[in-house]
């Protein structure tokens, strides 16, 4: 485990709320960075899903998408079965 000392420059008043709320210790503090790595990967991947979605192109059907699918599956299960 990683160990870093924080030192933090906050205002009197947010401070004291934090500090009643419990929000300066290290395991909330670990608590609220976990959320925030989550979040932004989440961010991440809408926005990836929204420059995805706006390329030129045709959306492929559900129909295609299962082929593809069924495709790979296919084309895995062969190459699975080479390896025996």
């Amino acid at each position: 485990m990683t160990q870093i000392e924080l030192k933090l420059a906050l205002s009197d008043a947010l401070a004291r709320e934090a500090e009643k709320a419990g929000l300066l210790t290290a395991a909330e503090i670990e608590r609220l960075l976990r959320e925030e790595v989550q979040r932004r990967k989440v961010a991440h991947l809408f926005t990836a899903a929204d420059r995805l979605a706006d390329l030129p192109g045709v959306a492929m059907s559900d129909d295609e998408i299962e082929a593809e699918i069924d495709a790979a599956r296919a084309a895995r299960k062969r190459d699975d079965s080479g390896r025996r």
